[in-house]
């Protein structure tokens, strides 16, 4: 009996030290999912740690990459009336935090880097956006923007803030998420060069053509697509493709463009009215007057008839009436992938 007494003592001892061992696991497994979660975001503040409210105005501030323009953050900084500025990027860290602060009188000045889905499905993130009265999208790559952020509480807490009049910029890979079209560069690999024009205008279905729509809602940005580093990389060619599948496949009969060089910015008021600034080529707005010819799978673009209106620093562009003063107006055509221009000496750009 007593062998049997102490073999169930045995027992029950090994059986509470595994349930103290499994117990501890299991805690151990949700203290790490929980400190994962916590920094699956990083932020990085400037300024006053609490959040305060001001009366934002409503504005785009389209930048078309390269060297940051001081007038075009000023300008952002502006439309927020003193009040909170937020830096929104994938990856990258808070060096616009010093910048910006140098230039603005802002309540503060944080950035938010988002790696991945799980740190944009983070309630706190969302929340974090909509305090700001400023939200400015940075550099990269936009694929990691739409993978990322479309269909998150970010996409969401974006817009709430547009739709509650308050101003949003961007450059380069933020530039181009602004429109209801993007490019979305999702086929483009860790390595790629940039997508080149003479890719797609000799295939506008080449594999990395990769087109999304309606992630941000930005009313004067409606029924077009945006561009950067646009002449600096001689973008046109691609742009021209990207209007001809978003009317070959159905998206818009009449799509529009607004492409920006580097070291240039396109500055909107809330009535569409919108100013050129910067030291680059500066802007330019296409738009399509006939369906493509030739759009198809494997075949060179043919696509007729497209007007531009470039304009220059200082010049002006209106959004709505789709006019400008001050800038240059000509018309491109594609026959067969070559693109041909109606300006002195064929001049493209």
């Amino acid at each position: 009996m007593r062998a049997q007494s102490g073999d169930a003592s045995l027992f029950l001892y090994s059986f509470n030290v595994f349930t103290a061992r499994i117990w501890w696991f299991a805690i151990t497994v949700l203290a790490c999912i929980g400190s994962a979660r916590a920094q699956s975001y990083k932020y990085f503040r400037l300024g006053n740690p609490d959040d305060i409210e001001t009366k934002a105005s409503f504005g785009i501030a389209m930048m078309g990459g390269g060297s940051d323009l001081d007038e075009a953050f000023r300008w952002l900084c502006k439309k927020g009336n003193g009040g909170d500025f937020l830096i929104l990027r994938a990856t990258g860290d808070d060096d616009y935090n010093s910048y910006i602060n140098g230039l603005c009188h802002a309540n503060s000045v944080a950035t938010l880097i988002l790696p991945n889905r799980a740190a944009a499905e983070d309630p706190a993130v969302a929340e974090i956006i909509r305090k700001a009265e400023v939200v400015f999208i940075s550099g990269g790559d936009q694929a990691n923007y739409i993978r990322g952020w479309k269909g998150t509480p970010v996409e969401k807490a974006i817009n709430d803030d547009i739709a509650a009049g308050k101003p949003i910029g961007g450059t380069s890979a933020g530039l181009a998420v602004e429109g209801e079209f993007v490019y979305g560069a999702l086929g483009d690999k860790p390595d790629d060069q940039n997508l080149a024009s003479d890719d797609v205008l000799m295939n506008p279905y080449f594999e990395r053509v990769t087109l999304v729509k309606d992630f941000l809602k930005i009313p004067p940005l409606e029924n077009l697509i945006t561009d950067s580093h646009f002449a600096k990389r001689d973008r046109l060619g691609r742009s021209l493709g990207f209007l001809a599948r978003i009317m070959k496949d159905g998206w818009s009969a009449s799509p529009r463009e607004v492409a920006i060089d580097e070291k240039s910015a396109v500055l909107v008021e809330p009535d569409g009215n919108a100013r050129v600034v910067g030291n680059g080529k500066g802007a330019y707005f296409l738009r399509p007057t006939r369906a493509p010819d030739v759009c198809e799978k494997g075949a060179p673009l043919t696509f007729l008839g497209i007007n531009v209106y470039r304009v220059a620093s200082g010049g002006h562009f209106d959004l709505n009436a789709w006019k400008g003063d001050g800038g240059t107006a000509y018309s491109l055509s594609v026959r067969a992938g070559k693109i041909e221009s109606t300006q002195e000496r064929a001049a493209i750009y």
